[in-house]
């Protein structure tokens, strides 16, 4: 009975350390995930705590759960505009980018390590995906604001990368126990199941779960507990099945997400906090795993190998992936970089260790040094990285305090807005305040009484209205109802000097600002600028027009609405090496000026 009390006063003491932790860490810029991690080190066999725990058996349980939880909670929040931005480079990153970057890794894992090139294969498995623990929180934590594209392929990739490590995983350690020669036809099946597998049974799962949240009556506390019952019980069959249950857990979330169903805000803020829970159990618990003491033998190779990973094996395989895509070098330079190794590869690095393999302790130790090693390198520069490279956008602004009420039939949503100090609505006032048609205004309070909409001219700060519309139009009052900028963000370099209409005709942009192509076309600047990107447009793209950059600051749907034009760009090296090795073009060649900016 002591023993079981005691253990709960550790528990409750760990959470408090690490929250109390995480909050003085965000004032120093300390990456969260490290500082959970640190705790647990602390905690641990040779730290202060001095508490001994070594069950891989558990950790690997507690482990698949956390990991489970966090996957659900991000595919709840992928929206599907998100998803079909990236659907493609994140898959590609998720497959072949994995792939290449574990088997450079464990080309560095044979150099420096002097094993067989089926071990240094099992380790650039363990530590070859990136980790969506650690890119969902990191990009959250700092709230960074990245060009659309990009962010979506962070967070795409990240998700969807798991089934192809665990399956390399599972591969190294056949081929390092194997006594005969394995088929490739058995590896294409097992890959083929893990995956495809894995996302049928998440659609099914998703789509089964919103029906029964939508159909089942209960008190509203329960609905969250469904859904979380119903992410863990399609985990668990998946895995049963030979499936990748995280694939399974993912895309359940996705579909789940993005379906109408009761209590939708209930779901969202439940499995928000339990993510949060999930995280922090889940480092500490990792960090309590390791004896620091155990890892100094292998602190130097770690080291290496871990350099290697960060700056040659994924910035290469990136640039390879994404090149097909017409991302600009800066976005690709971006992605090699924030390349996040968090719980995931440490949880694989139990595998081993479960399975018996033969020296296993030391790729779980391997797998922790490079995990530390990406923390510290990368998760501390995230924030500078993006600033570098110039693939930060202005953040949105804040969201005004909002209350949603469900209404799970139909596609209309019940909402009430409270203006900001700052916003648009507040400073343009009510009869100039262009609301989407598709809104309905039904009731207004001021200092907590109704009053008639009909009868107010000017919106004060603290004003709330209660509105009937789509989940569409409803984020345009989003804009309209909170503050119009971020305090503190800086905002000249990703929206240029100046910004221009995007209905404006290129050719007086071109006539201002000497830019001879736009000068020489018809229609918009919007439209000119979408045409030397040859994509599809989002916020923060920057094309190269003379010797200016004219930079996509925002849109609505797929239209650009305002376009910046940054008068004195900086060149980035790249552009300058990539000018020099062009050929030169014959008389007969239009010749363009413009190139995709960084």
């Amino acid at each position: 009975m002591e023993a079981v009390n005691d253990l709960i006063l550790l528990a409750g003491v760990l959470l408090l350390l690490a929250i109390v932790a995480g909050l003085v860490s965000s004032r120093v810029g300390a990456p969260l995930l490290l500082v959970f991690l640190g705790l647990g080190m602390l905690a641990g066999e040779d730290g202060p705590g001095g508490i001994p725990f070594g069950d891989y058996q558990v950790a690997y349980l507690v482990g698949s759960v956390a990991l489970a939880v966090i996957l659900f909670d991000g595919g709840l929040r992928t929206r599907r505009e998100t998803f079909r931005q990236a659907r493609w480079p994140a898959l590609v990153l998720a497959t072949v980018g994995v792939l290449l970057t574990a088997a450079a890794t464990g080309a560095a894992a044979v150099w420096f390590l002097g094993t067989g090139w089926e071990e240094g294969l099992l380790i650039g498995a363990i530590v070859g995906s990136t980790d969506a623990a650690a890119v969902f929180f990191l990009l959250n934590t700092h709230g960074l604001g990245l060009r659309p594209r990009l962010s979506a392929t962070l967070e795409v990739e990240s998700g969807l990368n798991d089934p192809m490590a665990i399956f390399l995983t599972l591969l190294g350690i056949q081929l390092v126990t194997a006594t005969a020669p394995l088929s490739p036809w058995v590896f294409a099946h097992d890959f083929a199941l893990q995956l495809m597998g894995g996302v049928a049974l998440g659609i099914v799962a998703g789509h089964a779960l919103a029906w029964a949240v939508n159909r089942i009556q209960a008190a509203d506390g329960l609905y969250p507990i469904l859904a979380l019952s119903g992410a863990l019980f399609i985990f668990g069959v998946a895995q049963w099945l030979g499936s990748s249950g995280f694939m399974a857990v993912f895309v359940t979330g996705f579909v789940l997400g993005n379906r109408r169903h009761r209590a939708d805000l209930l779901i969202r803020r439940f499995h928000d906090g339990l993510a949060w829970l999930a995280q922090i159990a889940l480092f500490v618990m990792l960090g309590l795993l390791v004896t620091p003491s155990a890892l100094e033998p292998l602190a130097l190779p770690g080291l290496m190998i871990a350099l290697v990973l960060v700056l040659l094996a994924r910035p290469l395989a990136v640039a390879l992936c994404l090149l097909p895509f017409r991302f600009a070098w800066n976005e690709i330079a971006f992605v090699g970089w924030v390349g996040l190794r968090g719980a995931v590869p440490i949880v694989l690095g139990t595998i081993p260790v479960l399975a018996g393999v033969e020296g296993a302790q030391a790729y779980f130790g391997i797998a922790f040094v490079v995990v530390l090693v990406s923390l510290v390198v990368q998760g501390w520069t995230i924030g500078p990285a993006a600033r570098l490279l110039r693939v930060e956008v202005p953040p949105d602004p804040a969201p005004p305090p909002r209350i949603d009420i469900d209404l799970p039939m139909g596609e209309e949503q019940l909402a009430m807005f409270t203006a900001a100090p700052d916003s648009e609505a507040v400073s343009r006032g009510l009869g100039r305040l262009v609301i989407p048609e598709s809104v309905r205004v039904l009731a207004m309070l001021r200092e907590g009484r109704p009053v008639p909409p009909e009868e107010v001219r000017a919106l004060q700060p603290g004003d709330s209205i209660l509105v009937l519309g789509e989940a569409r139009a409803l984020a345009v009052l989003d804009r309209l109802f909170g503050q119009r900028r971020a305090p503190g963000r800086r905002r000249g370099a990703a929206i240029g000097d100046f910004q221009v209409q995007g209905m404006t005709p290129a050719a007086t942009v071109g006539r201002l600002y000497a830019i001879e192509a736009a000068t020489q076309a018809e229609g918009s600047i919007a439209a000119f600028l979408e045409t030397v990107l040859g994509r599809r447009p989002s916020p923060g793209d920057r094309v190269r027009a003379g010797s200016v950059d004219l930079i996509v600051c925002a849109m609505e749907g797929e239209s650009v609405t305002t376009v910046g034009i940054d008068l004195t760009p900086v060149e980035r090296p790249w552009w300058r090496l990539r000018a020099g090795l062009r050929r030169p073009r014959s008389p007969q060649q239009p010749v363009r000026d413009l190139t995709p900016a960084s």
